[in-house]
């Protein structure tokens, strides 16, 4: 990473730096490697006569002016990229003139032809800090300023910028810098409201629009030309003034950036962000074939996650990146809040958050790279690996928690009162609290030290004894933690208990209490008669991993996960049954046969497809090798029969063909993809479109029934940006030692986009095919310290977690794993990174021996 600015060093320049604006001028007419950048910055210097730094990334730099002096420009370090300022003034300006490099990576000012139309289209992705990869500026988030934009582009292009833009003029002969003539266009933006540098954005090109007005606030959607056709500008448009309305009504304070436009941009980086009224958008959020409505949830949640994000991160913004999780965590929380008050999912969308969110938290608070939410970070690499499980997700079921700890009334009302206070600043930790304290009344620095200071999850079992009719003698609920991380929670759970009624499993009786220390007795339960299934934490209101008693697990392994109600307490038990197999308490077997027998059950889509992922991760990766065949055999054959009933048409049916074709690897199961890929045998209503048949190609080249040739036939079908990756991935998953070498040879050379490097690993690194992966697992650790110290943050990280050999799960590349941590002292980043992919493969041993103890 370019500087790699420190804390330090950001609090130094905060304290000396006051940013009044930037006005920026972009010539994006001058070729395809560089572009024209004009910065001229104003600021004031609370010690004049101190000297500082402005960053510009990979830039050619023609000149810099501070206060009318011309600079020494050979001072300029692009290794670092950073311009030194020396004997600054009270009051000063700072011109830089400098060529910069579109990127490739998905950083920065990024550049993309459609292989379709060959049109050139750009978009910037500037979080963390990336905005210096387009213009010169002190880019850390709490030098606050305005920001205003004008850009030079082609006759036919969009440009879309924070604001909307108060002139465009025709330039009909334009001469450049390099004496070319073009006609052109002269876009010009008015100055922002104050804000960070890394939300603010360019995207540029032949875009697609569609236009619309909520509420007083002009909207956009907008997508490349080749995929307009496919844009459901509609619901899009549906959620976003849905989420307006709920947002308006929460905060009690309008949005506050005039517009607001939604672009879908090719080869993002990420699934969204945040960018003040330009929000970007990952392609694939727009479904040129059908998806099941999880994708079509999921993306409505992106959606109102990146506008709550206008008022969380944009309006207030953290002031350092140790408190991410001001920004990310409650835009998460807000997301699924609105999305279950105010969109056509409802509640279910509490499902989808217990069963997908909280899981990522789980495992991602369960690595050796746990911290806690209020993370320490010294630096932007140490940011980097931060946007994680527990900075989304865990921040958000802990407000959960909150929220109903304090009441969701007087949570919003402090909420209110922050932004009120904060608006247009940068606030902390302490800031955020002393406004919920307020308006609850209630004390958080004992609930702040133990849920945002403190890292891991706690464990949450029962305890009871029975009497011979059955009823509870005690009832206790009993809360571990591990020793190198002790900290004892208070937790607000319900305890739910659930019997069977005819072929239905019931709530029967339900208590709230606040669970505190390693031993709660729960007096109301007892005298209860003992149900078929004690489930602690019903309603999913803390954060903690649930354990099931003998009673309850072989309830729910005899038919009793089918035969819930309610979705929320199935997904529940899902969930747990999942935590207890990853955690060696459950064998593998038992989980895939839970899953074979039980999935049908499940009409969460979201839930459905989430188990079913696990299922087969499992018995790929956590049963005992001796008993994996079978497992796949048993998940392959329940998924055949699931498909031949369900629904023609439906969701379920896609989700079950999709999954059974992720394990497909026996010559009769690859039959099956090939018939339904040919037409000889597609499932009544399954429609075989463009997505669908990547997923059956790519099946049935790992499975060494397609080959190269059959690649290039689909790719001259479908010669899209969508067609590349898919192909690229299929390349990769060719099962010969001589693919492997050359997606190897592809991945290492540093040559590939952004976009094609993820898919060409996740080709490459094929569950399928571990014994060829097997060369790897040591060129993984010759390439790693390169690669990470050339490459830029994003690729960089790519590679590390996707090449990192998961799938040699031998104690020995743990023990390589930590030989390479000693011997080379990788930077902070790297090796968290690589102790995480050590502890997976460490916790896959475990699994391992607790299901061949089984067997």
């Amino acid at each position: 990473m370019a500087g790699n600015l420190t804390r330090d060093e950001a609090r130094e320049r905060a304290r000396l730096l006051k940013v009044e604006s930037y006005s920026v001028e972009l010539d994006l007419t001058e070729g395809d490697e560089r572009f024209e950048s004009i910065t001229t910055v104003r600021f004031s210097c609370t010690d004049p006569g101190a000297a500082s730094f402005i960053e510009l990334a990979g830039a050619k730099l023609r000149s810099a002016v501070l206060n009318g002096a011309d600079l020494d420009i050979s001072a300029y370090d692009a290794e670092t990229g950073r311009l030194p300022l020396p004997a600054l003034a009270a009051d000063n300006e700072l011109r830089v003139d400098a060529d910069c490099t579109y990127m490739r990576t998905g950083e920065g000012l990024h550049r993309f032809v459609d292989p379709v139309d060959q049109k050139v289209y750009l978009h910037s992705q500037f979080e963390t800090a990336d905005a210096h990869r387009m213009y010169a500026c002190f880019d850390q988030p709490d030098l606050k300023a305005t920001f205003e934009l004008a850009a030079l582009a082609p006759a036919d292009w969009e440009v879309i910028s924070n604001a909307a833009p108060d002139s465009v003029e025709d330039l009909e002969e334009h001469h450049g810098r390099h004496g070319t003539l073009r006609t052109a266009k002269r876009w010009h933006f008015p100055p922002t409201p104050v804000m960070s540098t890394y939300i603010t954005a360019l995207i540029a090109g032949p875009y697609t629009a569609v236009r619309d007005e909520h509420d007083g606030i002009p909207l956009g959607v907008f997508c490349r030309a080749s995929l307009a056709e496919h844009l459901d500008a509609g619901n899009v448009l549906e959620v976003t003034k849905q989420g307006f309305d709920f947002f308006h009504r929460v905060f009690g304070l309008r949005y506050a950036f005039g517009k607001y436009d939604q672009i879908f941009v090719p080869e993002f980086n990420a699934g969204a962000m945040e960018n003040a009224g330009a929000v970007t958008f990952l392609e694939d959020y727009i479904f040129r074939s059908r998806v099941t409505d999880a994708m079509v949830e999921r993306r409505a949640e992106t959606i109102l996650h990146e506008m709550a994000h206008m008022w969380f991160g944009d309006l207030v913004t953290m002031r350092w990146w140790d408190d991410l999780w001001l920004n990310e965590s409650f835009a998460t929380y807000m997301s699924v809040l609105c999305q279950a008050e105010a969109t056509r999912w409802g509640q279910a969308s509490w499902t989808s958050f217990a069963n997908v969110e909280k899981s990522w938290a789980y495992r991602q608070d369960q690595l050796p790279s746990t911290h806690p939410i209020a993370a320490d970070i010294p630096d932007m690499q140490a940011v980097e690996v931060n946007f994680d499980g527990i900075t989304y997700a865990k921040g958000a079921a802990v407000l959960k928690q909150l929220v109903a700890y304090v009441g969701l009334d007087n949570f919003l009302a402090g909420v209110r009162d922050y932004f009120g206070e904060h608006a247009w600043g940068n606030t902390e930790l302490k800031d955020l609290l002393s406004a919920l304290e307020r308006t609850s009344g209630r004390d958080l620095s004992s609930w702040s030290k133990e849920w945002l200071e403190t890292a891991w999850v706690n464990t949450l079992r029962p305890s009871f004894t029975v009497d011979p009719e059955g009823r509870f003698l005690n009832f206790e609920v009993l809360q571990e933690a591990p020793a190198d991380y002790p900290t004892l929670r208070s937790h607000r759970v319900a305890i739910g208990l659930y019997s069977r009624d005819g072929g239905a499993l019931v709530r029967v009786k339900r208590v709230e209490l606040d669970v505190v220390g390693a031993r709660t007795p729960v007096k109301e339960l007892i005298g209860e008669v003992q149900p078929d299934l004690v489930l602690i934490n019903d309603d999913d209101l803390t954060y903690a991993k649930i354990r099931l008693d003998e009673r309850s697990l072989r309830t729910l392994v005899d038919g009793g996960i089918a035969a819930f109600t309610e979705s929320l307490p199935r997904a529940l038990c899902w969930s747990a049954a999942w935590d207890m197999t990853r955690d060696a308490e459950m064998a593998t077997r038992d989980y895939v046969r839970l899953v074979a027998a039980g999935v049908h059950s499940i009409s969460d889509i979201t839930v459905l497809q989430t188990v079913l992922r696990q299922a087969r991760l499992a018995a790929q990766q956590f049963a005992d090798p001796a008993w994996r065949e079978t497992g796949m055999a048993e998940l392959s054959a329940a998924l055949r029969g699931l498909i031949a009933s369900a629904e023609p048409g439906s969701d379920h049916q896609l989700s079950y063909v999709n999954a059974f074709t992720a394990g497909a690897t026996t010559p009769g199961d690859l039959a099956f993809v090939k018939a339904i890929l040919d037409g000889t045998d597609v499932p009544a209503g399954l429609t075989v479109d463009a997505d669908l048949r990547w997923t059956l190609i790519h099946a049935l080249v790992s499975g060494g029934v397609y080959s190269a040739e059959d690649i290039a036939e689909e790719l001259r079908r479908d010669p899209t940006a969508t067609g590349e990756r898919s192909a690229a991935l299929c390349q990769a998953s060719i099962p010969t030692a001589e693919a492997k070498a050359d997606a190897w040879a592809s991945i290492t050379g540093g040559t590939l986009s952004g976009a094609v490097l993820r898919s060409t690993v996740v080709g490459f690194m094929d569950p399928h095919h571990v014994d060829l992966l097997q060369p790897y697992g040591e060129r993984f650790f010759e390439e790693v310290g390169r690669i990470y110290k050339e490459w830029t943050f994003d690729t960089a990280q790519r590679f590390a977690i996707g090449c990192y050999p998961v799938l040699l799960i031998d104690p020995a590349t743990v023990a390589r794993t930590q030989d390479y941590i000693s011997a080379e002292e990788p930077p902070h980043a790297l090796r968290r990174l690589l102790l995480e992919g050590a502890d997976s493969i460490s916790r896959a041993l475990r699994a391992r021996a607790k299901d061949a103890a089984a067997g």
